[in-house]
């Protein structure tokens, strides 16, 4: 998933919503392909699509086409955090490396099909690693942070 409108016709409006953030956060958030691994983990609180009830997990997350990615290592295996945004976009986007912050944030599933191609590519590109060019099945989605 991502943090931003699915289509990538609106990472203007997802640029802003880092702007409202104090500047030590938005700058933990903006990495750049200097993070290293260890800056791109994050954990996110998603509620249980079934029970309803808290779920956090620890996940890499991306800046790519000025936004803000949600990816796991399950090379388009089925994820219950996935499913679980699907039913209920809202969730808690926790900073826990060096910058501490629980975000509210609301994600949007990544179903275009060029932007399922160009983001993970534009990321490998970042991390200088090669490349399956097969898109990925778990860029789950785009992240809107705000902060309530």
């Amino acid at each position: 998933m991502s943090t931003a409108d699915t289509t990538g016709s609106n990472d203007s409006a997802w640029d802003a919503s880092l702007s409202h953030l104090p500047d030590h956060i938005r700058r933990a958030i903006e990495i750049t392909p200097a993070a290293s691994t260890r800056e791109r983990i994050i954990d996110i609180t998603t509620l249980g699509r079934r029970t309803g009830r808290a779920r956090r997990i620890e996940i890499f997350f991306y800046r790519a086409a000025g936004a803000t990615y949600l990816c796991s290592g399950a090379a388009g295996a089925a994820t219950d955090w996935h499913a679980n945004l699907l039913a209920d976009p809202d969730f808690t986007f926790h900073l826990v490396n060096g910058i501490r912050a629980d975000l509210p944030a609301r994600a949007t599933p990544v179903t275009d099909p060029a932007e399922r191609q160009a983001v993970p590519a534009e990321i490998v590109a970042d991390l200088n690693q090669s490349h399956d060019p097969a898109p990925s099945g778990r860029l789950g989605s785009k992240t809107g942070l705000t902060v309530g």
